[in-house]
C-alpha cells in the first residue's frame, strides 16, 4: 500500500517535499494585499529618494539667495517674465547715466544701444552683471569717438516650481533638504529608541523580580519629565543643532518601546523553547539575544513605523517653537513656521511644506497599520 501511495503521488515520487510558508512570508503576502499600505510604502520610498538625491539634482542650492526674486509665486514659466526684462534692464542702466537709444531682447540675449556726451568707460558693463537677471555683459560695438556703444548680456532665466521664500531662496530645494533632515531625525531617533528600549524592556521582563521593579521605576520617573521642558533645557545648555534633536527625542521615546518589549518578554519567558534553552545551559544573555528579542520583532517593527511619524511631528513642533535646526539648514517644521508667518502675502509658503509633511505622516501611519494587520497572530 505504501508503494502504491508513493507511485500515485507525483511530489513524493519525485522526492520533493511540500514547502510551508514561514510566518514572515505569510505576513509579506498579507501586506501586499493591503493596497493602502503598499501605496504608502511606494510614497515612502519616493520620499527617501527625494531626501537623499533631491538636493543633489535640484537646479538651486537650498541656501542660495536671489534678492531679485523674493516671495515670487510658484510657476512653471521661467523668471524673469518676458515683459519684465526690459524694465529691469532700464532700472539697472539708470545708474550708468548713459543715454539709452535702443533696447531689445532676442531670446535670452539683451541688446542695448547707448550713448554719452563723453567717452564711455568699458567698465559700465559691471552694472548689468551686478543684477541676478543679467550675466556675461560685454561691449560688442564701439563708435570711433567712443561715445556710443552696443552692449549685450545674457538673461539668466530661473525656474521656481514652488516659488521662493521671504529671503529669495528656492522653496522646492528647501523642501527637499527638509525632507532629508526630517527623515534623518525620524530614523536616527527611532533607532536610538529601538536599541535602548528593546535592551531595557527585554532585560527587565526576562530577569523579573526586584530588578524588573527597579528598572521600570526608572522608566516611570523619566515619564514624569515634561518633554518640551527637557528639550528647552538641552537647547539652553548645548545650543541648537541636529544632533541635539536626536538626543532630546531619542532619550524620551524609548520609554514606550521598553514597556512594549517588557510585556512581550514576560509572555515569552515561560514558553517551552525558552525553558529548553535554560535546561541546555544557555546563558541569560544568549536567551535574550537568540530567543526573546527575535520573537518580539513583530510588535517592535509595528511600533517603529508608528514612532517615526511621531518623532517627525515632535521635531516639527520643536522647530516651530524655534528650538530646531539652525539656518541655513531647515526641516519641515521650520518651513511650516516660516509659512505661517507669511501666510497672507505668500500662502504657497505654508501650503507646500504642509502637504509634504501631511503626506509623509499619512504614509507612515498607513504602513504601520498595514504591518500591524499583517503581523497580528490573531488574524492568521
Amino acid at each position: 500500500a505504501m508503494t502504491d501511495i508513493a507511485t500515485n503521488t507525483p511530489e513524493l515520487a519525485a522526492g520533493t517535499a511540500v514547502k510551508g510558508r514561514s510566518l514572515w512570508a505569510t505576513a509579506l503576502m498579507r501586506l501586499r494585499r493591503n493596497k493602502a499600505a503598499m501605496v504608502s510604502l511606494l510614497i515612502l520610498i519616493l520620499y527617501i529618494f527625494a531626501g537623499i538625491f533631491g538636493p543633489m539634482i535640484s537646479p538651486h542650492h537650498y541656501a542660495t539667495v536671489y534678492p531679485e526674486y523674493v516671495r515670487v509665486p510658484a510657476s512653471l514659466e521661467a523668471y524673469p517674465r518676458a515683459e519684465e526684462i526690459i524694465p529691469q534692464a532700464e532700472s539697472v542702466l539708470t545708474r550708468t547715466r548713459l543715454q539709452i537709444d535702443a533696447i531689445e531682447v532676442n531670446g535670452n540675449t539683451l541688446r542695448v544701444e547707448a550713448s554719452s556726451e563723453r567717452e564711455i568707460d568699458p567698465r559700465m558693463t559691471r552694472y548689468l552683471e551686478r543684477s541676478d537677471i543679467f550675466s556675461n555683459a560685454r561691449i560688442v560695438e564701439t563708435s570711433g569717438d567712443g561715445r556710443s556703444v552696443v552692449m549685450e548680456a545674457d538673461v539668466e532665466r530661473l525656474r521656481f516650481l514652488f516659488g521662493t521664500d521671504a529671503n529669495g531662496r528656492d522653496l522646492l530645494a528647501r523642501i527637499l533638504v527638509s525632507i532629508r533632515i526630517s527623515l534623518m531625525i525620524g530614523a536616527l531617533a527611532t533607532g536610538v529608541a529601538l536599541i535602548i528600549g528593546v535592551a531595557w524592556g527585554a532585560t527587565a521582563g526576562f530577569l523579573g523580580g526586584r530588578v524588573d521593579n527597579v528598572m521600570m521605576r526608572v522608566v516611570d520617573v523619566l515619564y514624569a519629565l515634561p518633554f518640551t521642558f527637557f528639550a528647552i533645557l538641552l537647547v539652553v545648555f548645548f545650543g541648537r543643532n541636529v544632533v541635539l534633536m536626536f538626543v532630546a527625542v531619542g532619550a524620551v521615546e524609548w520609554l514606550d518601546m521598553a514597556r512594549i518589549v517588557r510585556g512581550q518578554t514576560i509572555s515569552l519567558r515561560r514558553r517551552e523553547f525558552v525553558q529548553a534553552a535554560e535546561a541546555l545551559g544557555v546563558s541569560s544573555g544568549g536567551i535574550l539575544r537568540r530567543h526573546i528579542i527575535p520573537n518580539t520583532l513583530g510588535p517592535v517593527i509595528i511600533y517603529m513605523t508608528l514612532l517615526i511619524p511621531k518623532v517627525i511631528l515632535l521635531e516639527s513642533f520643536l522647530s516651530f517653537l524655534g528650538l530646531g535646526v539652525q539656518e541655513p539648514l531647515t526641516s519641515l517644521g521650520v518651513l511650516i513656521s516660516e509659512g505661517a508667518r507669511n501666510m497672507r502675502s505668500a500662502p504657497y509658503m505654508l501650503i507646500y511644506p504642509s502637504i509634504a509633511l501631511t503626506l509623509l505622516l499619512f504614509s507612515l501611519n498607513f504602513l504601520g497599520d498595514g504591518l500591524r494587520d499583517a503581523l497580528d497572530p490573531r488574524d492568521r
